[in-house]
């Protein structure tokens, strides 16, 4: 999940989540409701700048490096929560 509105907006509440199934490669998104109070896991934090933005410019790209963390990680651990 990742937050989409600035803090400032009343929209904030709204996030994008994504979910994918690595051995199927289906994936699916939708605007979901997280409380202004709760903070989200950046699985992206430990990036560079350059390739973060990168990574941000392509929901694809995205997918296809969370999916590579993952597969890295293994499947009894979620890296995102």
């Amino acid at each position: 999940m990742y937050r989409y509105y600035p803090p400032e907006s009343t929209m904030y509440e709204r996030c994008i989540a994504l979910t994918w199934c690595s051995s199927c490669r289906i994936y699916s998104g939708a605007m979901v409701h997280v409380p202004r109070a709760t903070t989200l896991a950046d699985a992206l934090a430990s990036l560079p700048p350059e390739q973060r933005e990168r990574l941000e410019r392509s929901e694809a790209r995205l997918i296809a490096y969370l999916d590579k963390q993952y597969r890295r990680s293994g499947p009894d651990q979620n890296y995102l929560t």
